[in-house]
């Protein structure tokens, strides 16, 4: 892309590889997330779609405050005083940016997975269970399969959404070229500091980052839909 700068370019890469991180991550820890909530009934439920949605209404200060705190030397960071070594702080290296984006994109995930597991026909599950299937087995036989269109479409939303995620990112790991400036913010540094040329290279890269990706849940969408008719 000759119209980025090579240290947007590094950006570039580090964003890549922060939302194909977090979408590998959320997929092994939100799927049974995911399935759990699905199998949840009354008050739990609630409470459960209601936190996992906390992310979308909070402010992205509040999260990168909270998210701060966690990872200050009074929490996570007290763990190595365990093993004799001294309390450090998580915060501003590349895996504070994973946990700030897996956690700000938890819900992306979250709810068209369980809007895909809720339109599966209620007489497979019940089938299954027939037949002996235990929970785990109906997971792996009937839920799985009928929601891979929707599991991929929250995995492309996870990887839109760290892509353009900004203010938990700057937060939480400020702009260390190379460990934690992402191209969302390598963008507002080249605003601030007007830097109209290279601010447009990088909007355009995540304009078309973007848009392809929206495509390609338009594509997985319309294809489920064929499936079920």
């Amino acid at each position: 892309m000759n119209w980025l700068t090579p240290s947007d370019v590094t950006a570039l890469v580090l964003s890549l590889k922060l939302a194909l991180i977090s979408s590998v991550t959320l997929f092994v820890i939100g799927l049974p997330l995911c399935y759990a909530i699905f199998r949840s009934s009354g008050w739990l439920r609630h409470l459960s779609v209601a936190i996992t949605a906390l992310p979308l209404v909070l402010p992205p200060t509040v999260l990168g405050f909270y998210l701060l705190v966690l990872l200050s030397p009074d929490y996570l960071g007290s763990i190595p005083t365990w093993f004799g070594f001294e309390p450090r702080s998580y915060a501003f290296r590349f895996e504070a940016l994973v946990l700030a984006s897996c956690v700000s994109s938890l819900p992306f995930f979250v709810q068209p997975v369980l809007a895909g597991m809720s339109r599966i026909n209620p007489s497979l599950i019940d089938a299954a269970a027939t037949l002996g299937h235990s929970p785990i087995s109906r997971f792996w036989r009937v839920i799985l399969p009928e929601s891979r269109a929707a599991i991929a479409a929250g995995l492309i939303l996870v990887a839109a959404h760290t892509l353009g995620e900004f203010g938990v990112i700057l937060l939480i790991g400020g702009s260390i070229p190379g460990e934690t400036r992402v191209l969302s913010i390598a963008l507002y540094e080249h605003v601030e500091s007007f830097n109209l040329s290279a601010a447009a290279g990088a909007a355009l890269t995540l304009l078309l980052i973007s848009l392809s990706l929206v495509i390609l849940i338009s594509v997985l969408g319309g294809r489920g839909q064929t499936k079920n008719r």
